[in-house]
Order: structure tokens, then C-alpha cells, then sequence
């Protein structure tokens, strides 16, 4: 393949074309269609984002699967974090898409509007600052996301712990991408040929822990960053695979992604952590898919200090956000889909995070082309 490095406009429009025609090319002698996911929010938005699906042959789907840490974060848990945030002596820290996630009945949006001290973060290290600023006052880290962000959020308690901050907690809901790619194979609704694997879940884990997708499941795997030129080879090299009848995994994102990540942060991460049972939104509880903080550093877990009884969350009436993370089914199959559930008045989370699925689907295709085109 071509090396895309210092590579003009022109040249690379004229390298996308021949990319798309290769891709149609094999295609044609796929003689059924094809589906490839995607299981990382900004994949999701790049696709949208570079009209990628339109570029595409009819037999060759794309799907996107639950990439958006927010969007597969369960109710239970925003209720529980909505519990916390009416308390007189806490404060919630958080990413600001997690204000209108709604739980079972409302959301953070509405709680800080009743009173709740809830202040935005870009970093879980910011906490450690509001926690100084506060020391009458537990500081409570909504600790949302995939493999990406847990070292992160290991790096703010060990932080902590260092400095004698006895008043920081995490609340965490912290998920991991291979068993969730696992659950989804075993799921006998899901159909799909290969995955574009995530680029920045991999800089952490590397690409040793996708190995299971060939060994177990004779699965086809690219790890991909986020330039259109990239997600295209990524299906041209999935493309390769399928129409072989061949399974690897293969790295298109060689450039910051190695065969064992990262091992400073997996070592951090690893210090604060264990593998858990965890319930993903549309999947349900899946075997050690998550992360919980060890017995050593209870100290900073708030539901150990404080913890809720909180009932696991019904879905909402009509909203189908939990088979679109499946890629069962598209945004607009969805009855709410554009009608009572928009960005600015989400009923599912697909539609508040700026990575979910039918944001994305919202702001970018709204019905002006059909899917897998």
C-alpha cells in the first residue's frame, strides 16, 4: 500500500478513489453483504463526519457498536451519581457530556439545577484541586470510560494518595472493549464480518488482546486511527481478509499503536484496579468487563464508603439505543429517532454524547442518505 506521509490534497482524494474501487472490486465477488463495526465513538464520527457509508458499494455495510463509553453507561449508574450530587457535603466532578445522560428519571443537568454542586473537569487530575479547595466537602470523580481513560483516573487516586488527600473519591464505571467485542460474537442477533478496532483503546492495551477475535472466532481485526484515508485502507485490508477467507489482526495505526501498548499506563491502571463483572446499556452484565478498585485503595471508592441501593434501570418506552450499540438495528429504525429524542432533548444516551451513534446520525445524516451507502 501506498504511504500516505507528506502526501498532498490531490494525491490523497486520487488514493481515496482507488481505495473505494478496490473495496467495490472485491465486493462483487463477495456475492453477499458484508458488515464491518466499529467500536470507538470517534471512529463513529469520523465515518459520519467524511461521508464514508455513501462512498461505499450497497453490499458493504458499516455498523457501530458500543464505542461510546457514555452511551453504554446503564442508568443505575447516572442514578446513582444523581444520588450523590443532591448531598449536601458532596461535589461531582465530571466530562461535561455526562450532564444529560439521563438516569431512570432524570439527569446531572437537572440536579445541578436543583442545587447540586457539579462542576465540569478535563482531566480527573483537576479534581485533585477541588478536593484541596473543598476539604469540608467529598469530591466525587465520575469515572466514565474504556481502557483509554482508566490510567488516567488510576494516576489522579495514586496522586492523591501521595499528597494525603483523604477526601477524593471515584465513582466508577470504567468498561473494557475485548469482552464486550466477545459478548457480541456470542450474541446470536449480532452478524459481523470483521471489526475496525479501536485506535486510542489500543495505544493502551496494544493489539496482543484482540488475538482472541482470530483464535476463537476466526475474526478479521484492524486497528485504525482516524484519518478518512485510514479507516478506508482499514477496510480495504478487511476487504482483503474476508474475500480470502482469512482472519488476522492487523495494525493500520502503526504509528502510535504497538503489539504490547503501553506498559506505564497498563501498570498504573493495574495498581488501582481489577477486573469486574459490569453492565453495559442494550448488552447487559458482562463477565469481567470492567473495572473496580482493588481492597487497597477502598478508600477512595465512594460506593464503598457510602453506598446506594439503586435498582438496575428500565429502558425507556420506545427507545431503541441498546440494539443500535449492538448494531442490530440503525438510529432511524428507531421510533424516537429525530422526533422526541434529539440532541437538545435526548431520551437515549446514543443521542446526547457527541460520540453516540444517533447524534452522530443526527448532526450528519438525518435521513439524507440510506445506510451501508
Amino acid at each position: 500500500m501506498t504511504d500516505m506521509t507528506g502526501m498532498t490534497k490531490q494525491e490523497e482524494r486520487e488514493l481515496a478513489k482507488r481505495l473505494v474501487a478496490e473495496i467495490g472490486r472485491m465486493a462483487e465477488t463477495a456475492g453477499r453483504k458484508l458488515r464491518f463495526m466499529e467500536v470507538c465513538g470517534t471512529h463513529t464520527v469520523a465515518i459520519f463526519r467524511a461521508g464514508l457509508r455513501q462512498m461505499l458499494p450497497e453490499n458493504v455495510e458499516l455498523v457501530s457498536g458500543p464505542g461510546c463509553p457514555v452511551c453504554v453507561t446503564p442508568d443505575d449508574y447516572m442514578d446513582k451519581a444523581i444520588n450523590y450530587a443532591l448531598r449536601e457535603d458532596t461535589i461531582i466532578t465530571t466530562f461535561g457530556d455526562m450532564l444529560k445522560v439521563p438516569g431512570s428519571k432524570s439527569s446531572l443537568m437537572e440536579a445541578k439545577a436543583e442545587g447540586a454542586d457539579i462542576r465540569i473537569v478535563y482531566s480527573p487530575l483537576d479534581s485533585i484541586q477541588v478536593a484541596k479547595d473543598n476539604p469540608d466537602k467529598k469530591v466525587i470523580f465520575l469515572a466514565v470510560g474504556f481502557e483509554t481513560t482508566a490510567p488516567t483516573a488510576a494516576a489522579t487516586v495514586l496522586a492523591a494518595k501521595q499528597q494525603g488527600i483523604g477526601n477524593l473519591y471515584m465513582l466508577s464505571a470504567q468498561k473494557l472493549v475485548p469482552p464486550a467485542l466477545r459478548a457480541l460474537l456470542n450474541d446470536p442477533e449480532v452478524r459481523v464480518d470483521g471489526f475496525i478496532l479501536p485506535g486510542h483503546v489500543s495505544v493502551i492495551t496494544g493489539t496482543d488482546v484482540f488475538s482472541f477475535l482470530v483464535d476463537e472466532y476466526h475474526m478479521p481485526g484492524v486497528v485504525t486511527g482516524f484519518e478518512p484515508l485510514q479507516i478506508l485502507r482499514s477496510l480495504y485490508r478487511l476487504m482483503q481478509q474476508v474475500t480470502k477467507g482469512e482472519a488476522r489482526i492487523e495494525n493500520e495505526y502503526g504509528s502510535v499503536v504497538h503489539k504490547g501498548g503501553s506498559p506505564a499506563a497498563q501498570r498504573a491502571t493495574d495498581l488501582v484496579y481489577e477486573p469486574a463483572d459490569a453492565a453495559w446499556r442494550g448488552i447487559g452484565v458482562i463477565p469481567m468487563s470492567g473495572l473496580r478498585m482493588r481492597d487497597s485503595f477502598a478508600a477512595y471508592d465512594i460506593e464503598r464508603l457510602l453506598p446506594l441501593d439503586v435498582p438496575m434501570g428500565r429502558n425507556k418506552p420506545g427507545c431503541r439505543c441498546g440494539e443500535v450499540l449492538r448494531g442490530i438495528v440503525t438510529p432511524k429504525e428507531c421510533p424516537l429517532f429525530g422526533k422526541a429524542c434529539v440532541p437538545t432533548h435526548a431520551v437515549g444516551p446514543c443521542m446526547v454524547s457527541v460520540e453516540g451513534v444517533c447524534a452522530a446520525w443526527y448532526k450528519y445524516g438525518q435521513g439524507r442518505f440510506s445506510y451501508g451507502r
